[in-house]
């Protein structure tokens, strides 16, 4: 805005000399060259130092304000077309700096024009009516224009990048409310589990009791049944321990993406023995970075699946470009439709068969590793989109390999 204005004041210049003789054009055109040089000088150190407090921004267009002013005083005053400059800086003080410091900026600008009526010096030592009217005239169009652009280039910019902040500010807010949603969770289920580790430990004790005080074959199977699924629950515990450690250090495996397809499948496996899930054969040649909370998102969407649709569940996995990898869960109910309204995962939803976090947690959990989590359902079932960058986009974020 100030090399703009330096550029408008020396053009003004050279056209009214063309036309009649300044009084002061010596005058007039050192400070427009001091002008430049401030504005040169002042647009290098705030690149390199940006400005920490609104008060040096302040300060800088009042010196725009001073030095705008006495450029007009000594070519013709209140008179001079180019008064409207003067608005530049109060329009930008408006936008950068506290409501307290635009209006002592914009005070400051009435009261430099106010000054330019009631003081200046006159454009010229001779009469030259005619040529000064048409000069003022034109001299209005140009100042118009040039304002109207300045203003647009320069407040319009600063209004965007304004409302640009706005929005980042306000997904790191909802992206904040959602980590601590998160965190809430975790305390409750480290709390749950915490509490869970005495009462079977003590179910074990007793397992082991009553088999002793009544060796009976047939209540021994039901016995080691019982032992057993008691110890699955404790496995389930510590592995939720793990998994807990091994996400606050932020651990990535780097795998094959068939690998990792192959671990998946076999989780499922193990979880649903005889669940109808068609696995694809056509694995991409790519790596992926993973970790076991983004193994336990997966099984929660496979979850989810299997209830809308005990049938049928499909699962594939294909590379997109550049550097993406998709995982896609398809089945052919609509149990999750009403969650879909809006992006899934972003509210907890109800569910008639669990707590209704899984979808959150999952999209949160792939979020976190910089993928996204795509939704659709139509009259043929609900297909999950899991959307997660390659192995090389994952590490190149984080620094280096994992």
């Amino acid at each position: 805005m100030r090399l703009a204005v330096v550029g408008l004041q020396l053009t003004a210049l050279a056209v009214a000399e063309t036309v009649v003789t300044l009084a002061y054009r010596a005058e007039a055109l050192v400070l427009c060259l001091l002008y430049g040089v401030l504005a040169t000088l002042g647009w290098l150190w705030f690149t390199r130092r940006p400005p920490r407090s609104p008060v040096s921004v302040s300060a800088g267009l009042a010196l725009d304000l001073v030095l705008i002013g006495g450029w007009l005083f000594l070519t013709g005053g209140y008179t001079n077309p180019l008064v409207s400059l003067l608005l530049l800086p109060i329009a930008v003080a408006i936008i950068l700096v506290p409501l307290s410091q635009s209006i002592a900026l914009t005070v400051s600008g009435i009261a430099v024009y106010t000054a330019l009526v009631i003081w200046h010096t006159p454009i010229t030592n001779e009469h030259h009516n005619a040529n000064l009217a048409q000069l003022h005239l034109a001299g209005m169009w140009v100042t118009f224009a040039m304002t109207a652009a300045i203003l647009l280039l320069v407040v319009g910019a600063l209004a965007r990048r304004l409302r640009q902040q706005q929005e980042q500010l306000s997904t790191i807010r909802e992206t904040r409310l959602r980590d601590e949603q998160i965190i809430a969770l975790g305390l409750s289920a480290a709390a749950v589990a915490h509490r869970l580790g005495t009462p079977l430990n003590t179910m074990t004790l007793l397992v082991d009791e009553i088999r002793s005080a009544f060796p009976d074959p047939d209540l021994a199977d039901d016995l080691n049944l019982m032992k057993q699924q008691l110890g699955l629950c404790g496995a389930h515990l510590q592995q939720l321990s793990s998994a807990a450690v091994q996400a606050k250090s932020a651990q990535l495996e780097n795998l094959q993406a068939q690998n990792w397809l192959a671990r998946l499948r076999e989780s499922a496996t193990l979880l649903w023995p005889a669940a109808p899930v068609e696995w694809s054969t056509a694995v991409p040649d790519c790596r992926v970075a993973v970790d076991a909370t983004l193994d336990q998102a997966i099984l929660n969407l496979l979850a989810n699946a299997l209830t809308a649709s005990p049938s049928w569940v499909a699962v594939s996995m294909r590379c997109t470009e550049p550097n993406r990898v998709e995982i896609v869960v398809e089945d052919r109910g609509d149990g999750l439709e009403d969650a879909f309204r809006e992006t899934p995962g972003e509210q907890i939803v109800g569910s008639e068969n669990g707590l209704g976090v899984g979808l959150f947690l999952s999209n949160a959990t792939i979020q976190r590793l910089g993928g996204t989590l795509k939704a659709r359902v139509d009259q043929h079932g609900t297909t999950m989109i899991i959307d997660l960058p390659a192995a090389r986009a994952v590490n190149a974020g984080m620094g280096g390999d994992q």
